[in-house]
């Protein structure tokens, strides 16, 4: 065998693998930056956001709930992981509130003295494992549906007596969990900016409370923008 022709059967293969490498990258590469009308499309998002909420704790006793207005705020994150799906993130703080007419209290009591509701304030660190379905994007934006779980972690439990100061709530659970759905906008404003328009649900099914083994569920609105 020549030099020459020990050489050809040397790099033919290494050729095609880099072929092939290269073909694949370019690929790749084509993906995490798709262009549309010349403009990079991001597959990779962070974004900050704002999310007032209507939360309220569900009972399976005597005990009577009802709604109280919360809010959440913190960073998202959305990552691309085929043509149009994303793993959405983030960590975001949450305040979930409700009013809550204890069974233990005698409501139809007219004396002053004993109060006939408290105030309940849930606060927790989230983060959402959801995964994003996004339409494809025009001059306007896209649309979006979203369905996931978040996790949290207890940063602090407060309740208040009709009349009396607020304490923290003796035997509120650590960790909650929560199945979310969704839906909503973002609209494009510029090449690197969108504004996010949405509605959202979250259910909660791990208990809150000691007390009345209540679970947390809200409704939010969706404001953020994406960068």
């Amino acid at each position: 065998m020549t030099m020459l022709n020990f050489t050809k059967k040397l790099f033919a293969p290494i050729a095609l693998m880099a072929t092939t490498l290269l073909g694949t990258t370019a690929h790749a590469q084509d993906y995490y930056s798709n262009s549309r009308n010349g403009v990079e499309e991001k597959n990779f998002r962070l974004g900050l956001s704002i999310n007032p909420n209507i939360g309220w704790l569900r009972y399976d006793n005597d005990y009577d709930a009802s709604t109280k207005v919360g809010f959440s705020y913190g960073l998202l994150a959305d990552l691309g992981f085929a043509k149009n799906y994303y793993f959405s993130t983030g960590l975001l703080i949450n305040a979930i509130n409700s009013k809550v007419d204890p069974a233990f209290l005698p409501a139809e009591s007219n004396d002053p003295a004993i109060p006939k509701y408290k105030d309940v304030s849930l606060k927790y660190a989230e983060v959402p494992l959801t995964v994003k379905l996004k339409s494809e994007e025009n001059d306007l934006g896209r649309f979006y549906g979203q369905f996931g779980f978040t996790a949290g972690l207890k940063v602090s439990g407060k309740e208040k007596l009709e009349g009396g100061n607020k304490s923290s709530i003796d035997g509120d659970d650590l960790f909650r969990l929560g199945l979310q759905l969704g839906g909503g906008a973002e609209w494009r404003l510029s090449d690197n900016l969108s504004l996010l328009t949405g509605l959202s649900f979250n259910n909660g099914f791990t208990r809150a409370i000691k007390e009345g083994k209540p679970k947390t569920s809200y409704v939010a609105l969706n404001i953020g923008v994406f960068f």
